[in-house]
Formats: structure tokens, C-alpha cells, sequence
């Protein structure tokens, strides 16, 4: 198993974890602090790194990352573990959980913000600081199965959010193409490998019994398969896309997928069993 916490990190252990939904491709999130606002006219020193450790685990509990990394020193400190979500984005009622969507969902808050100074030199973005440990923080996000790529493309300072790339593909994502979000951050990142050569993909989800399917449940496995059914063609009974409430809508779209393998009878009574998850997600 991969390390939960990042070798050579300061730890800092929050105590409510919460496990992630695993269906999902795994995932980093990128954040910047953005605790100054400064200009190219202003700039103003950047914030001591304790000083924000001392918030994350304190006051700011209730929006803290994975991860703290200062991009000058390479310093890091880490308040989850790699399988914990964390709590750096909003996630609102319905949908995907966007703290927790994924294998991991590690999420990366950078000391930084805008016109920053450090040693009496102002930086603009990300991009051009030092990045000191951004190769360890990707190797280990490597190592649980994330791939070097920008599903969304390369952060800017615009948001740029796609519910259906979320949902479908792992990689690096920046707080302004998360869903549910409104923040722009992080901005230009540091350039690295866009090669997914050595990450294989994931497989497909594993089946959750046939138990988590029928009328009153409500779970993120509910939603995955009708968001599959749809992929696959088989969505004309949803009124407004499918949801993690089991209804109706979701057995007959189940019942015509079934019906499309030949099945009859009982072998098509709209409930997912092994062999029609199987081949849904094939």
C-alpha cells in the first residue's frame, strides 16, 4: 500500500477523517492560501508557513487540505491521510462529493498568493517560484495512482469546471475547475510530465451487491450506474439526469440496458446484478 502520508512531511493529524468514494478516478486538487492581497505596484512578504499551520489546526479546521507546501522551501506539513477526504473545497447538498471524489482525493494548499515577496523579489504566479518539493508531492500522489495530467487543461486564472471530466477522469485539477466552487485559483502551475505511460488506468468500479440498489436506498453507487447508463445510450427515462436516490427511471433505463443483451424474464427485471454491472462497465 502506498504511504498515507507524504515521507518527510511535518505531521499534523486532524481526528475527523472521513473515508472518499472509491469509484472514481484518483485525484489532486491545487490550491494557493491567498491570505494577502497584494499588486505588481504592492507586493507584500509572504505568510510565515506556521502561521498557517497554526490556523489549519485551529480556526481553520473546517477548511483544511492534505497538504501545506511552500513552493520557496519545499517545506511541507500534512493534516489527513492520503485515504481521508479533506475539506480545502465547497461541496454542497447532491451530486458528487467533490471533497471526497475519488481513490484519493488529495488536495494541496500552496503558501502562496499573488505578488508575494520573498527575499525582496516579487512572483506572480506559482509557475515562477522555485517549486522546491513539487517532484516528492507528485511522486507520491504517483504512487497512488494519479496521472500527470490536467484533465481540464493547465490551470489560468480563469475557472474553467466540466461535471462530466470531473466525474470521468482522474489526474491534477485546480480549485477553478472543481465543480460546486467559484474560487479561480491556483492559477499558472509549474510545468511537469503530461505522460501517463507508467499510471496504468484504473479498472472499473467494483460491483456494491445487489443490496445497494432499489426503491428507498440512496448512495454514490446509484448515481454512478445511471451516470454509466447514459454514457452507454440507455438514459431516456431520467426527467433531469440521474441522482444517488434510486427511482424508477433508474430500473427501466436498467431494464432496456438488460433487454439489449437478450436477457428476459427475471434476467431483466431492472435491478443490477454481477454480469449487468459487468458489462456496464465494459
Amino acid at each position: 500500500m502506498p504511504d498515507l502520508w507524504l515521507p518527510g512531511a511535518e505531521r499534523h493529524p486532524l481526528s475527523d477523517t472521513a473515508p472518499t468514494d472509491t469509484q472514481y478516478d484518483p485525484r489532486v486538487i491545487w490550491h494557493i492560501t491567498w491570505d494577502k492581497n497584494a499588486t505588481v505596484a504592492t507586493p507584500a512578504d509572504l505568510v510565515a508557513f506556521d502561521k498557517l499551520v497554526q490556523y489549519f489546526t485551529g480556526g481553520g479546521k473546517g477548511v483544511a487540505p492534505h497538504l501545506l507546501w511552500d513552493p520557496f522551501t519545499g517545506r511541507t506539513a500534512q493534516f489527513y491521510p492520503a485515504n481521508s477526504r479533506s475539506k480545502s473545497v465547497v461541496d454542497t447538498t447532491g451530486g458528487t462529493r467533490t471533497n471526497r471524489t475519488g481513490k484519493v482525493c488529495l488536495q494541496v494548499e500552496t503558501l502562496f498568493f499573488p505578488y508575494c515577496r520573498v527575499n525582496e523579489k516579487s512572483y506572480a504566479t506559482v509557475r515562477d517560484t522555485p517549486a522546491k518539493g513539487l517532484d516528492k508531492i507528485l511522486a507520491w500522489a504517483r504512487s497512488w495512482g494519479v496521472p500527470d495530467v490536467w484533465p481540464m487543461g493547465a490551470p489560468t486564472w480563469k475557472a474553467n469546471r466540466s461535471e462530466h471530466t470531473w466525474e470521468t477522469e482522474g489526474g491534477h485539477y485546480g480549485h477553478g475547475q472543481t465543480p460546486e466552487n467559484t474560487h479561480t485559483d491556483p492559477g499558472p502551475m509549474p510545468k511537469w510530465p503530461t505522460s501517463t505511460s507508467t499510471t496504468p488506468k484504473p479498472g472499473p468500479p467494483a460491483f456494491p451487491g445487489r443490496s445497494a440498489f432499489g426503491p428507498g436506498k440512496s448512495n454514490t453507487s446509484i448515481l454512478l450506474l445511471g451516470q454509466q447508463l447514459v454514457r452507454k445510450g440507455y438514459g431516456k427515462h431520467y426527467r433531469v439526469g440521474p441522482s444517488r436516490d434510486w427511482g424508477e427511471a433508474d430500473r427501466l433505463n436498467v431494464v432496456d440496458f438488460q433487454h439489449a443483451q437478450k436477457w428476459t424474464g427475471s434476467d431483466a427485471d431492472g435491478y443490477p446484478g454481477p454480469e449487468t454491472w459487468r458489462r456496464l462497465f465494459a
